[in-house]
């Protein structure tokens, strides 16, 4: 592998592509700043809201529940309990530098784009050796396709994208030259993308199979081992002081999950016993879900709809290499973990998620994939091989360009189609505690506390609501299984009296709201 760095501005040196590169990536984050004005969706808004309290005094706590995994007692509660802390932290720091807005929380996402960027077009170089190798594959990442929209909201994406792929490199070249120090920056970088996703942490099993195996070099793995604890040992003192353990155990629980809904069960009953109670049939066919959701989501997601063949092949050439070894030892973990152990958290999001770390290698290993596709042509059908590689690159990248550009529009009509806060908080007392859909995006827009809505019998709703004082429930389309019948008014529980019915004169439910009060004794 070509790994040698030398800071010239000679042809032959890309420190100045990579300047350039930066530029770019930067002045298109500040583009996508301008687009994405708000969180959006239920992640983004939690992870924002956290980091917002922790900037403003409040500290590690929620002022609600979006789902009843280990419940507290009362509102406000401790946080990150399930998704961990690292983008609410670097957003908490943005905005005690720069101030409590959602434009300073993006900044770390900026940065994080930049980097995993630049680190895109270093590892290109390094394989490739020319500035094609630099430009392509850090463009395809730059304008990630369905990853572009997602790129600057306060959510892992970039951020566990430059963590895992910085995790992956510095392992395989640590590896290869049995360099202490490159192992001690990827047991650091396992740390931070575990304190940045719960699967971080596979990252760190993927470095103690890589470096046990053929034989164990023990020190080696405890570099790693260190660099690991080095960031994760006060989360876990954290987590001992907070819920009685290092790490919350219930999200191991959801590969237990019978379907995505219950997340939002009360009691939470996610249990090996229920979910083999299930039947196997139940079982095989929601695996199978899972593998043509997955499967999608690596051909069209991770590899920009065309280049996945072309990037599996290239890889298969370059497998017994290090730095191939463990991305294919990763991306491989990643998948089956997503889709046959976690299938519906894996599928409905965690999968996207996560495979962020893998883009930049998919990107390099796409163009390389491509290049001997054409060279191979070229030699059956008289190419002109330079030629035919600048066409089919450059139509690779606009086909980036023009899946980011169309996810862009998308996300942005569907952020502006959510509910109308502003006017559903004229129906609401400045002292409501509700129970919404989304109750991380009420509070970021009306500041209220709040619960989720249950998947549970609705006769179990007076239980939650008498624990967290709520006050007022929220109904819009997106409703659970239990509330279906409560939205389409066919029937209301006695504990419910209607305030407003809202909608646009339709028949068409999609833009009706229900306001309810509790009347509990």
């Amino acid at each position: 592998m070509k790994t040698h760095w030398r800071w010239s501005l000679n042809a032959n040196n890309p420190r100045r592509d990579l300047l350039l590169l930066a530029g770019l990536a930067l002045v298109v984050g500040l583009g996508l700043m301008a687009a994405i004005r708000m969180p959006g969706y239920t992640d983004a808004y939690y992870y924002y809201n956290a980091g917002e309290r922790i900037a403003t005094g409040e500290g590690l706590t929620d002022p609600y529940l979006w789902n009843y995994l280990n419940p507290p007692d009362s509102l406000p509660a401790p946080s990150h309990t399930y998704w961990m802390p690292l983008a609410s932290l670097l957003m908490a720091a943005s905005q005690v530098i720069l101030g409590a807005s959602f434009t300073a929380a993006q900044v770390p996402f900026l940065l994080s784009l930049t980097g995993l960027t630049v680190l895109t077009g270093w590892l290109g170089w390094n394989i490739g050796g020319t500035r094609r190798y630099l430009w392509l594959p850090a463009l395809l990442v730059l304008f990630g396709g369905f990853f572009f929209p997602f790129w600057l909201s306060t959510d892992t994406f970039a951020l566990f994208g430059l963590w895992g792929a910085i995790t992956l490199i510095t392992l395989g070249l640590g590896r290869e030259r049995h360099d202490w120090r490159l192992l001690a920056v990827a047991g650091v970088g396992s740390g931070l993308a575990h304190l940045t996703r719960a699967d971080g942490v596979l990252l760190l099993l993927v470095a103690l199979l890589m470096l046990g195996w053929p034989r164990p070099r023990w020190r080696l793995m405890g570099v790693v081992i260190l660099g690991y604890l080095a960031i994760m040992t006060p989360w876990f003192i954290r987590n001992l002081n907070v819920i009685g353990s290092p790490l919350p155990s219930g999200g191991v629980n959801t590969a237990f999950l019978r379907g995505y809904n219950e997340l939002f069960d009360y009691p939470v009953e996610w249990s090996a016993a229920n979910f083999f109670a299930w039947g196997w049939g139940n079982i095989l066919n929601s695996r199978w879900e899972a593998t043509v959701n997955n499967f999608a989501t690596w051909a069209v997601v991770e590899n920009w709809v065309l280049l996945g063949p072309l990037a599996l092949w290239a890889w298969w050439q370059r497998r017994r290499e290090s730095l191939w070894a463990g991305f294919g030892l990763y991306a491989l973990g990643l998948h089956l973990a997503m889709t046959l152990v976690f299938a519906y958290p894996g599928y409905r999001g965690g999968l996207f998620h996560s495979s962020a770390a893998l883009l930049p290698f998919w990107a390099v290993l796409g163009i390389q994939g491509l290049d001997a596709g054409i060279a191979r042509m070229a030699q059956w059908r008289r190419w002109n091989e330079p030629q035919a590689k600048r066409v089919f690159g450059g139509a690779a990248v606009l086909l980036a360009v023009f899946l980011s550009l169309n996810g862009l529009v998308l996300q942005v009509k569907t952020r502006s189609a959510g509910p109308d806060y502003e006017a559903l908080r004229a129906y609401l007392p400045d002292d409501a505690v509700l129970m919404a859909n989304d109750p991380a995006g009420w509070y970021y827009h009306t500041g209220l506390e709040g619960v989720t809505l249950t998947d549970a019998p609705l006769s179990r709703v007076p239980e939650i609501a008498r624990r967290y004082h709520v006050t007022y429930l929220i109904l819009d389309v997106n409703v659970t299984d239990s509330f279906e019948p409560v939205f389409k008014g066919d029937s209301t529980p006695t504990y419910l009296e209607l305030v407003v019915h809202l909608d646009e004169g339709t028949t068409d439910p999609e833009d009706d709201v229900r306001i309810y009060r509790f009347t509990l004794d």
